[in-house]
């Protein structure tokens, strides 16, 4: 059997040495977290099926009491969601893992490396059926649609330290030792289960989440009210999980961590759903209609659940059942709002069920629409990413989607957009900003020219400016808002509200356009010593302020940032943000990049992208038929 994930972090790539092995943790009784009564019975149920599971789960101690401690320097697994192999990836898919991939860039510019990873499911009806109707094999389907995320991801720049897939014996292995935790603990129980079943979701669906629809004949057919995938009716005998027993113990976990979903709307989605009907779940189907998947242990007749299946994939990566204890609970989950309920709901109580904590947070973002539409192959607007970063380069693409994309709502795509927004910030306001103040004409000596003090005195505040200095009242204001630059995107990172940090960096990029343009250094006379200065200062701040600039935007735009900091002498150890020091001549103190000689030229940051209707053109021309990719 086979199934992707794909991971943003490894364990032998961690800041800390090995732990020893650790053995599951068995969850107690508690009276805080006893069974809550179920409120419905399926339909040909064992008489006792209703019994309390054995075990209980403890009530939960903190993250940080669990060697999570808070700070850059504590171990921290990131993970994407875990990508469904039935079809080629799109921007949805790129978003999230570029989501993660910043997060852990970013982690990584505060501390020593974390662990990303990405997993990717190849289990499942779904993969079953998409294989038979592209005429292949799933586990051939799997195969090559692996390669088609493998191949998105390393074009993008992903920087995952683990792409494990659903195949891998590890996995396998977690899988089964799961299922027996949860056999062991008493929260499973074998039942005949009737209802609609959406297979492109996986999942059964209640009456109050089903819309009426009409089928692709056009006859009137029930369909997800969510996704608008059609449902279908389903009765067969399956393992069922005790969800109804975790309603509390999940409620106490939420409002002893009201930050472990985020952003909060998700927070507040979820506390709803457990005030709702909390039905027992599916947790096998029957092996004669899935054969695509891992048997359930001394019961051939049965197939472990996709979403069980796939889920176990977070723990697998880091060596469950013996050594996760190095890393488990201190993980984030970057998922869709899609797939919440698995990630927010089942899966907490699976990991309760089986004597493990929840994870620490779980980061959830929204979805990308096409001029307002949603993606659809029907409508004929999927977005393929390889074709996107091909038109508008790796760098502009990572950028586009990270400052546009807002966790907490939909995020509309069109090309206008992209060109619009990458050349008016990369383009020209960055990238016209490092080649003016490197250009041979303004700074013929090719060096990181010196500070003078008496040209910009320090004040203590902005209001103090026009003594006996040549620095003005907003100089004062860009150089307060670029000394608080790094705090502000530290805290936006933190609060994943990376567009946020974007945002205020181009707002100083453009300050800092103001500051040269005001000052006119072309304008200047070289041969007056007091105009030398002055200018030498000018091309000071400027530098200062680039540095900054390409330090935080590490994380964002690798490439393009590893070009500006090199065109600017900044060597790879002076690129942390520990060493962020910005504009030390200002402070009285010294400067190590004052005097070094820069960079070569590396030509054009980035370059303007073209007209639209040659680009349109070339994107047609570059787009590959579903078809062909399967």
């Amino acid at each position: 059997t086979d199934s992707r994930t794909e991971h943003v972090a490894g364990r032998r790539f961690l800041g800390r040495g090995p732990a020893g092995p650790a053995r599951p943790r068995r969850a107690r009784a508690s009276r805080r977290f006893r069974a809550a009564a179920p409120r419905r019975r399926i339909d040909g149920a064992a008489a006792d099926m209703w019994r309390p599971p054995r075990r209980l789960p403890r009530p939960l101690r903190r993250a940080a009491a669990t060697a999570t401690a808070t700070g850059p320097g504590r171990r921290l697994l990131l993970s994407t969601p875990i990508f469904y192999a039935n079809g080629p990836p799109h921007i949805g898919h790129l978003y999230s893992a570029l989501l993660a991939d910043a997060l852990l860039r970013h982690r990584r510019l505060r501390a020593p490396p974390s662990p990303g990873m990405t997993p990717s499911a190849g289990h499942g009806l779904k993969i079953q059926q998409a294989a038979a109707a592209a005429g292949t094999s799933p586990a051939e389907l799997c195969e090559r649609v692996s390669g088609l995320f493998r191949q998105a991801l390393s074009q993008a720049g992903v920087a995952y330290t683990d792409f494990t897939r659903t195949s891998e014996l590890r996995h396998q292995r977690a899988v089964r030792h799961f299922w027996g935790a949860l056999r062991d603990g008493g929260v499973l129980y074998k039942g005949s289960y009737e209802g609609w079943y959406c297979t492109p979701e996986e999942s059964f669906l209640p009456e109050s989440q089903l819309a009426e629809g009409t089928d692709a004949q056009g006859r009137p057919c029930k369909v997800s009210l969510e996704t608008g995938h059609e449902v279908h009716w389903t009765k067969e005998e399956n393992y069922m999980f005790r969800l109804s027993a975790f309603r509390d113990p999940l409620q106490n976990w939420l409002r002893d961590n009201p930050r472990a979903i985020f952003p909060d709307p998700f927070y507040q989605c979820v506390l709803r759903w457990l005030d709702e009907d909390l039905p027992d779940l599916s947790v096998s189907r029957e092996r004669n209609r899935l054969q695509w998947g891992i048997p359930v242990p001394s019961d051939p007749t049965q197939t472990i659940y996709v979403w069980v299946d796939a889920l176990v994939n977070y723990l697998s990566v880091v060596g469950y059942p013996e050594s996760h204890g190095a890393w488990w609970p201190a993980v984030h989950h970057v998922v869709g709002k899609d797939i919440l309920k698995f990630h927010a709901l089942y899966w907490p109580a699976l990991l309760l069920a089986a004597g493990l904590e929840p994870p620490e947070r779980i980061l959830v973002h929204s979805h990308w629409t096409v001029r307002g539409q949603k993606m659809s192959k029907s409508l004929g607007n999927v977005v393929d990413p390889g074709v996107c970063m091909g038109q508008y380069g790796v760098d502009g693409f990572r950028y586009f989607l990270l400052r546009q994309g807002v966790p907490e709502r939909d995020c509309d795509y069109y090309d206008e957009k992209v060109v619009k927004l990458v050349n008016s910030e990369l383009a020209d306001a960055l990238g016209g900003l490092l080649n003016r103040s490197t250009a041979p004409s303004i700074n013929p000596s090719n060096t990181y020219p010196c500070f003078s003090e008496p040209c910009f005195p320090k004040v203590l505040d902005s209001r103090e400016a026009g003594g006996t200095g040549r620095a003005c009242a907003e100089d004062y204001r860009l150089v307060a808002a670029v000394a608080s630059l790094p705090v502000q995107v530290d805290t936006y990172f933190e609060g994943f509200q990376i567009y946020k940090a974007l945002e205020c960096i181009a707002q100083c990029v453009r300050q800092t356009n103001g500051f040269f343009q005001r000052h006119r250094p072309w304008k200047l006379d070289r041969r007056d010593a007091g105009e030398q200065l002055w200018l030498d200062t000018i091309l000071h701040v400027t530098l200062e302020c680039l540095r900054v600039y390409g330090t935080l935007l590490q994380p964002v735009v690798p490439h393009m940032a590893d070009k500006l900091l090199s065109r600017l002498a900044v060597g790879p150890g002076e690129r942390h943000l520990s060493g962020l020091a910005f504009l030390a001549r200002y402070d009285g103190k010294p400067c190590p990049f004052e005097g070094r000689q820069l960079g070569p030229d590396t030509g054009i940051l980035f370059h303007r992208l073209g007209k639209l209707e040659t680009m349109k053109k070339r994107k047609q021309e570059a787009q590959v038929p579903d078809k062909q990719l399967l």
